[in-house]
């Protein structure tokens, strides 16, 4: 991945997706790359990588109107993915993003190879969302790096870093937060004085994620508040698009998730883990369902631990109305976790009953 041409990597990646037989999905996490393997590499390309080699001569027609309606796409894909998750449009992204890498196969003028590497970057970092949240974990890696690499083609250090940030997010769902912190290092390096102050924040929340995984409280607790103290001094209208998801729901959901994470292993932090689910439920755009489903999951859980099944119940109804709007495999996972909880319930009349309501969306992503 880093010493290949990028644009033979990702033809390569694409080709490879585009014919991916759906039975080979169970066998995808047996490919993500992890500690030194992962982390030495990058390191090194971050400092001393190359950029992508310029072959061949220029492409007539392509122009900034052409390279304007291919950015355009890239932003529909992306804002379907946040409204509605589980890689709907997944192929429809990788082929978009197949097409964009034969343009930079070819020759361009500076501006226009710029902003063609941007967009692939944009595409890249879609398709290892929806690829993640498909359940093809070692697609969604290669995706990350390879949208690291062409926003340094497009010398787009904030968006190299929120690649980065994804590439460490979806780490610490595979219970790596060593690796994560060190890929969130990295990116906050990297990137230092071109971020954002809401980058910064979602990059705090990242961290704080990551010590919450490790047991280390005190650290998770300095973080949220350097997440909350970045996110006050936000400026929405200097923001790039692409992080304009995370707004006040997102931050709260997020650290509220980070504290179900604690309350696990220390079911005092429950409470305020609510708390946090709670405002995050009342912020969130009505037409963002994934995030909306995981929250009200969350809610859920964190009644459950508290013991609090009535309330967990009354929650859990809502919750599911969300659920049956999204193929999200990251909602079906958290799902089938808060069935797991729900057992130890069972004999209560109002569990038993949500039980039985969520069996079958349970059953059906077994």
């Amino acid at each position: 991945m880093w010493t290949a041409d990028a644009t033979i990597v990702a033809n390569d990646l694409t080709r490879e997706d585009l014919i991916l037989d759906r039975r080979q999905i169970s066998k995808a996490l047996l490919g993500v790359v992890i500690g030194a393997p992962l982390l030495e590499p990058l390191e090194w390309w971050l400092r001393h990588g190359s950029a992508i080699t310029i072959p061949g001569c220029a492409r007539p027609g392509v122009g900034v109107q052409e390279v304007e309606q291919l950015e355009n796409a890239a932003r529909v894909f992306r804002a379907w993915d946040d409204q509605h998750g589980g890689g709907l449009r997944r192929k429809a992204v990788v082929g978009q993003l197949s097409e964009v890498n034969e343009l930079l196969r070819e020759a361009h003028p500076p501006e226009i190879r710029r902003r063609l590497a941007g967009t692939m970057a944009q595409l890249a970092e879609t398709a290892a969302m929806m690829s993640w949240d498909s359940g093809q974990q070692t697609l969604a890696q290669r995706y990350y790096a390879l949208a690291v690499r062409a926003a340094r083609e497009a010398d787009d250090p904030a968006f190299c870093a929120l690649a980065l940030a994804g590439m460490a997010r979806q780490l610490l769902s595979l219970g790596r937060p060593s690796d994560a912190l060190e890929l969130i290092r990295l990116a906050q390096n990297y990137a230092a004085g071109h971020l954002t102050q809401t980058a910064e924040a979602m990059l705090h929340t990242r961290e704080a994620w990551a010590y919450g995984q490790l047991g280390r409280t005190t650290a998770f607790r300095k973080t949220c508040e350097k997440a909350y103290e970045a996110f006050e001094h936000s400026e929405p209208g200097v923001d790039p698009y692409w992080i304009h998801y995370f707004d006040a729901a997102e931050l709260s959901g997020t650290l509220g998730g980070r504290l179900l994470d604690i309350a696990r292993r220390d079911q005092s932090f429950a409470g305020e883990a609510a708390g946090y689910i709670d405002r995050a439920i009342q912020l969130r755009q009505p037409d963002r369902r994934r995030s909306a489903a995981l929250d009200q999951l969350g809610m859920v859980e964190a009644r459950l631990i508290e013991g609090e099944p009535e309330e967990a119940c009354r929650a859990g109804h809502a919750a599911l109305q969300v659920v049956e709007q999204t193929a999200s495999d990251r909602v079906a996972k958290k799902l089938a976790r808060v069935y797991n909880r729900t057992e130890q319930f069972v004999n209560v009349g109002v569990v038993a009953e949500l039980r039985e309501r969520m069996r079958p969306l349970v059953a059906a992503t077994a």
